[in-house]
């Protein structure tokens, strides 16, 4: 199971170039959903079953861009300056490695002359081996992602871009395990997340679902001096209470926890501060729409070293299968 995961991981795909992660969902999903197309954005977007016997058409979202970088300029030694594609610590990138669209690979660092202090990003620069501007094979505005394998730790999974590439593969594989539902499903596996929820605005605003989840991960609280909160690795899937751009509905969060408890599955509230998912964006479509948000508990969130839970992952899929295949009150 964890071969589709490292599928996913390595795939290139940052914001607004999601073509090679949605051909790879596209291909593993079509033989398990009635009707499939990509919107004018890029949003893939299935649907499964109809409405029948009190369901409710519901809106799944799982965004499948990654944190990227951009070539801002390529100075005449050759070093290729960069913008970030999506909310980069700096701190994360020394001596990260990148590819470029094209295949080409390099090393960030930043200028010497900044290194007594955290430099911003207008300070980090690649290196891909060139010796002159004329010689560089990424130019202006050639987009990068991280490039780090994917490690199996047993229990722990570790790659980059499990932010969100680890709520795709829980949406595939629920697609995959509900066999019956009163609930018109549509999966959406949303474009540019990263720098602003951009895809599911516009494929919430189509679907017009009934009611919204995103699936997706939260900061998790677990590792040495860091600030206490709710979610940690192994202690089972997080139904969200809130984020910096959710109220979660009482109706939805009740629906997870009920399905939880009912497949007696271990499950964990979670209270973030700050940040958002695809549900924030769901919420306001046309009049409204009640939504919330199933997370997993990852550490070094946006780095490109992100870990979760495997059985975290596994519960997942139980749990939005559970709570997919019976009705929902709105």
């Amino acid at each position: 199971m964890k071969t589709l995961l490292d599928k996913l991981t390595q795939t290139f795909g940052p914001s607004g170039y999601e073509n090679e992660i949605r051909a790879l969902i596209r291909k593993e999903i079509e033989p398990y959903v009635d009707e499939l197309h990509i919107d004018a954005l890029g949003n893939l977007i299935a649907r499964k079953g109809t409405k029948r016997d009190g369901g409710k058409r519901i809106m799944i979202s799982a965004h499948m861009d990654e944190l990227g970088v951009m070539a801002s300029h390529v100075t005449d030694e050759g070093f290729v300056y960069i913008a970030f594609i999506g909310g980069i610590n700096p701190l994360t990138c020394f001596g990260s490695r990148v590819r470029f669209g094209n295949g080409t690979e390099g090393v960030i660092y930043a200028e010497t002359k900044k290194m007594n202090k955290v430099p911003d990003v207008t300070q980090l620069f690649v290196d891909v081996g060139a010796t002159s501007k004329e010689n560089c094979p990424v130019k202006t505005g050639d987009i990068g992602v991280f490039v780090r394998p994917f490690l199996d730790l047993g229990d722990r999974v570790v790659s980059k871009a499990l932010d969100d590439r680890i709520g795709c593969y829980v949406a595939i594989e629920t697609l995959k395990a509900i066999k019956e539902s009163p609930n018109e499903l549509y999966f959406v596996f949303s474009v540019q997340e990263e720098v602003g929820v951009r895809g599911a605005i516009t494929s919430a605003y189509a679907v017009d679902p009934e009611i919204g989840i995103a699936v997706d991960v939260t900061i998790s609280a677990d590792t040495p001096h860091c600030e206490p909160a709710n979610p940690v690795l192994g202690k089972g899937p997080c139904v969200k209470v809130r984020d910096g751009m959710l109220i979660a509905s009482p109706k939805v969060i009740q629906a997870m926890t009920d399905a939880a408890e009912k497949a007696a599955i271990p499950y964990q509230m979670e209270v973030l501060r700050f940040a958002g998912t695809d549900a924030g964006a769901i919420q306001f479509a046309r009049s409204g729409v009640p939504s919330g948000c199933l997370s997993i508990a990852c550490r070094y969130v946006h780095s490109p070293s992100e870990m979760v839970d495997w059985n975290d992952t596994l519960n997942s899929i139980r749990l939005l299968t559970v709570l997919l295949e019976n009705p929902l009150a709105s």
